[in-house]
């Protein structure tokens, strides 16, 4: 009988370690799946590395140009425009300014998922937009 608790008490811990640490676990962003955490990381490493190659850009020849552009003169080292339902873009706003955004398209109707809109400017600081 002391050995049926004893399973009994091991196995009421092993579900609340469960319950509070691995099925909570804290996501990326709010409102996103665990699972999202992953490839909203290689998007911002994306998107970083696409400002770096822009910044490059706009010291050497001082003018913002396209993501095609980027890529088609061996500037920036990704050769995708976009990564698991993301696609970039990347927005002149005239001088030594520039916008690189993250876009996904919205989640089917009623779902919980949620797919958050990111960017980096000339400040070189991920954030999410609206």
């Amino acid at each position: 009988m002391r050995a049926l608790a004893l399973v009994l008490v091991a196995a009421l811990i092993l579900f609340a370690v469960y319950e509070f640490y691995l099925k909570r676990m804290p996501t990326s962003d709010a409102g996103t799946a665990t699972t999202q955490a992953i490839n909203l990381t290689g998007v911002r490493m994306d998107l970083l590395q696409i400002a770096e190659a822009e910044r490059g850009n706009l010291a050497l020849n001082s003018n913002c140009v396209s993501l095609d552009e980027l890529i088609s003169s061996a500037s920036l080292k990704v050769s995708r425009s976009g990564r698991e339902g993301y696609t970039y873009e990347v927005n002149c706003t005239g001088g030594a300014e520039f916008q690189v955004v993250a876009r996904h398209a919205p989640a089917p109707e009623g779902s919980q998922i949620r797919y958050p809109t990111l960017a980096i400017d000339s400040s070189m600081q991920v954030r999410e937009v609206q």
